[in-house]
């Protein structure tokens, strides 16, 4: 059950911070996407950047405990 909060953790960052490339418009991939250069994709890619970081942070602590 652990492995799958990691892997689920670690997926929402990375997305956060492919989000957070395309929103920026330093990751325009694929050329056709509807979020290269749209501000409001920073965001939200900041917001599930730092929800996985949690979700790593609660996992690890939840570790340690049990």
């Amino acid at each position: 059950m652990r492995m799958i909060g990691y892997v689920i953790g670690l997926l929402m960052v990375l997305f956060g911070l492919i989000w957070i490339g395309q929103g920026s418009g330093y990751f325009p991939y694929p050329a056709s996407s509807f979020m290269i250069a749209q501000k409001i994709w920073m965001l939200w890619g900041a917001i599930l950047a730092a929800a996985g970081i949690v979700v790593i942070v609660i996992i690890s602590r939840r570790r340690r405990r049990g």
